[in-house]
């Protein structure tokens, strides 16, 4: 059922559940599949800890590049790196780390059984997180804003003009809030009102700055909350691959006559169903990775391997990369193995890896390729 708010400066707004159950489904049904499948693979803590890390990156990189920030992720992820008590002195660089802050709360959000209740009180405190230092003098960090704006653009289905006035603002707000924690999106499924959460807040765009920031924040503490592990992180990168079919996602949302968000959730789906699938192949690549190591030194200790075709087999782990046999002398990590090595060695090693299936050979290239298979 739909809650009809009216406002004194721009008409009834609509907060609606309607959309297409069946088409949508399908991947819902698929999305609960792989959250489960996830969830049951087992990893260890420093694994988990070293794809946290590097999905939390890509994600403030992401959700920062969608709001036109230039810095390239190597850039960013080399402020992440840098002490928190360094002074960023560029717009850019205050950003990253204010995301960096916002993405701290929400690994503190705990996975509970019990609905995650949002909170108007919360909310400001992201938004105050994220454009905290802002120099847009129409945003305060914190507090709504109480001037016209008007986002998007005539590429993506034209302008739209959120609520214009702070009273309206804070009486939508209050609805938005009383709604999402109402027992019928409660009663949801959490990845329908995580999506909801995100699109509604970014239609009232209640502050003057960072409102995009901050709704991609909200989605995924919510998702956070509700047992999404690792994936919460990855949406913000789906979305700015994708940054056309994101904002087309809104605005066909927004300017439907039967207020279907189906647009919007259909693609919502899309880049959680990827997400998810994109880390049940990671993890099974980490895992495959630890077993190889333990197999490497199996092989060692059998004496099937020396200790120098032991090193580069796990060097070439780490790297993930083809090489050819002078590499083996040229590369400067590889080299270091083969320094004081004849060719002729060097052939006999790979031979030996080639022959127990360690290492795969193209002829056409006369390259040589770790098997991440060789043990099934």
């Amino acid at each position: 059922m739909d809650k009809i708010v009216d406002t004194f400066k721009s008409g009834p707004f609509t907060f609606s559940l309607n959309y297409d159950h069946i088409k949508l489904s399908d991947s819902i049904i698929r999305a609960k599949v792989l959250f489960f499948t996830v969830r049951e693979i087992p990893i260890l803590p420093n694994l988990a800890s070293q794809l946290e890390e590097e999905l939390i990156r890509r994600s403030i990189f992401g959700t920062a590049a969608i709001e036109g920030n230039p810095l390239s992720e190597e850039a960013v992820k080399k402020i992440l790196t840098e002490e928190e008590k360094k002074k960023a002195t560029e717009k850019a660089e205050k950003q990253i780390q204010n995301l960096k802050r916002a993405y701290r709360l929400i690994q503190e959000t705990p996975s509970s059984d019990v609905p995650f209740l949002l909170q108007e009180d919360l909310i400001k405190k992201m938004h105050a997180i994220i454009t905290d230092g802002s120099e847009d003098e129409k945003n305060t960090p914190g507090e709504y804003r109480n001037h016209l704006v008007k986002v998007s653009n005539e590429e993506h289905g034209g302008i739209y003009t959120p609520p214009k006035i702070l009273e309206d603002i804070k009486n939508l707000m209050k609805e938005y809030v009383s709604w999402i924690n109402s027992p019928e999106l409660i009663n949801q499924d959490p990845v329908v009102r995580a999506a909801l959460a995100h699109y509604y807040f970014a239609l009232i765009h209640p502050f003057g700055d960072g409102n995009g920031r901050t709704a991609r924040a909200m989605e995924a503490m919510m998702l956070k909350s509700a047992g999404f592990r690792f994936v919460y992180n990855m949406l913000s990168n789906f979305y700015y691959k994708h940054i056309d079919d994101y904002f087309w996602a809104f605005s066909l949302s927004e300017r439907n006559k039967e207020n279907s968000i189906t647009p919007f959730l259909e693609f919502f789906l899309k880049g959680l169903l990827a997400s998810l699938e994109e880390i049940r192949l990671r993890i099974f690549a980490l895992i495959r990775k630890f077993t190889l190591k333990d197999y490497y030194v199996f092989l060692q200790k059998q004496k099937k391997i020396t200790q120098r075709q032991y090193d580069l087999i796990n060097l070439l782990l780490q790297l993930g990369k083809p090489f050819a046999l002078k590499d083996l002398f040229d590369n400067e990590q590889l080299r270091l193995i083969y320094r004081n090595v004849t060719e002729r060695t060097a052939r006999r090693d790979l031979k030996n890896l080639t022959g127990q299936g360690l290492l795969e050979f193209d002829s056409d290239s006369s390259v040589y390729t770790l098997n991440s298979y060789v043990i099934g």
